[in-house]
């Protein structure tokens, strides 16, 4: 039999460093919120593949769709030889991502190429060359998309120069101490002493950070980035890579805000488990690209095509924006009750929204201090306990729960009672050996 520590070991001669490893746990089977080891040991996922399986791990309508796919063509690439489910994701997207105006979508493969090519369009509608972005935000390891981002450890140390013109500000995070009021004339700032707000083309925002720690953005913040980006003339750029397809309650979390953005980018959750990422935007801004300005060749491969139409049938069938929130709802009072109990003075903060939640753990709760090896601790503990949990944040102190939308209660009560004896565990044994 193929055992976990044998694959890891072929993978520590076959694989870069660079490519981070998290758990020599090497996955065999998955369906729905539980996933099978190559030694058969099961464990139920919190993780989703990161934000990716919010429909499940093998929806069955979704398998179903893609293989009549694969019966028919596989790849052609779009910009050559076209066909009709590239084109039938792009009026769905239309229709569905927030705003009040003509929109029109093309297609890529990773979140990473969408906010690449986000920032392209924005340069080209505006005629402008400066980016705003803020502190704590991931958009991805590509050049631009890594300069974007705000953390430098592993994602921008050793591999400058970066991009010109990115600028970035801080993200208001009351627990921090850091308020949408000081975010807000930190921007002021910027335009006053680096770059005049005439020569930015868009500000990029999160509407909840993901990898920075799943802080949501206060709904009066987006509202005022809103309003002066339309005061400057500024493309409002909303990374909705993490948060968009239902995991947050709604479709897409800038509508907790009633926020539209002028160019919205997306992957993860939109193929259900099949690369896919996409560019929705103002036509205007979006018809600004000249011919060949922008493509991929295996961007809207027909087969993740076939899987995206799945899911967005699947979200709307099962009522999974209503499904988020009830998921949400039960994880975030299971931790509020932990936090309220003497044995969890480790709970700093519990926060998110719909099915997008995470607990902050620290040392002391007057300071704040963040603990990131007990978060690691916990991780890893409880995948030997048959769980499989996230970490996040700018300190790693952060632990994200991003199960399936359709995880059963009975899973989602399960993983959160390993949750518990693990974190209880973990604290008892770190505390005892201080």
């Amino acid at each position: 039999m193929t055992t976990n520590a044998a694959l890891a070991a072929r993978r520590t001669a076959a694989i870069p460093s660079g490519l981070s490893k998290y758990l020599d746990v090497y996955i065999e089977r998955a369906e729905n919120a539980e996933l099978w080891d190559v030694e058969g040991r099961r464990y139920i996922d919190f993780a989703a593949g990161i934000a990716v399986n919010n429909t499940g791990h093998r929806h069955p309508k979704i398998i179903g769709r893609v293989r009549e796919q694969l019966e028919k063509v596989t790849h052609t690439s779009f910009q050559t030889t076209p066909y009709i489910d590239y084109v039938a994701v792009c009026e769905k997207l239309n229709t569905i991502v927030p705003g009040d105006f003509e929109k029109k979508t093309f297609l890529v493969s990773t979140g990473a190429e969408a906010v690449e090519n986000a920032a392209k369009i924005a340069r080209a509608a505006t005629g402008r060359s400066a980016f705003v972005a803020f502190s704590g935000a991931f958009h991805g390891r590509t050049l631009m998309a890594m300069t974007l981002t705000g953390k430098t450890t592993p994602y921008k140390a050793g591999f400058g120069p970066l991009v010109p013109d990115v600028f970035h500000l801080p993200f208001p995070i009351a627990y921090h101490g850091v308020s949408e009021e000081e975010s807000l004339a930190a921007l002021e700032r910027l335009f006053r002493s680096e770059v005049d707000p005439t020569r930015v083309a868009g500000i990029f925002v999160e509407p909840v950070q993901g990898e920075g720690g799943f802080y949501p953005a206060p709904a009066t913040f987006l509202q005022a980035l809103r309003k002066i980006c339309d005061t400057h003339g500024i493309l409002l750029i909303a990374d909705e890579i993490q948060t968009g397809f239902a995991r947050t309650g709604k479709m897409f979390a800038m509508q907790h805000a009633g926020v539209a953005a002028d160019i919205v980018t997306m992957a993860k959750g939109l193929g259900g488990g099949f690369p896919i990422g996409a560019i929705t935007g103002r036509a205007d801004i979006m018809d600004k690209i000249p011919a060949g300005g922008v493509g991929s060749t295996f961007a809207g491969n027909p087969l993740s095509c076939a899987a995206a139409l799945a899911v967005l049938e699947v979200i709307e069938d099962e009522k999974l924006i209503d499904r988020a929130a009830a998921v949400g709802n039960r994880l975030k009072s299971t931790f509020e009750e932990w936090q309220n109990g003497n044995a969890f003075a480790c709970i700093g903060e519990v926060r998110g929204l719909g099915a997008m939640v995470a607990i902050e753990l620290v040392r002391d709760r007057t300071t704040r201090e963040p603990w990131p090896e007990l978060v690691k601790a916990v991780t890893h503990a409880a995948a030997k306990n048959g769980l499989l949990l996230l970490s996040c944040g700018t300190y790693g102190n952060v632990i994200r729960v991003l199960a399936p939308l359709t995880i059963p209660f009975e899973h989602l009560d399960e993983g959160l009672a390993i949750f518990k004896d693990t974190l209880l565990a973990t604290v008892r044994e770190m505390e005892g050996n201080q």
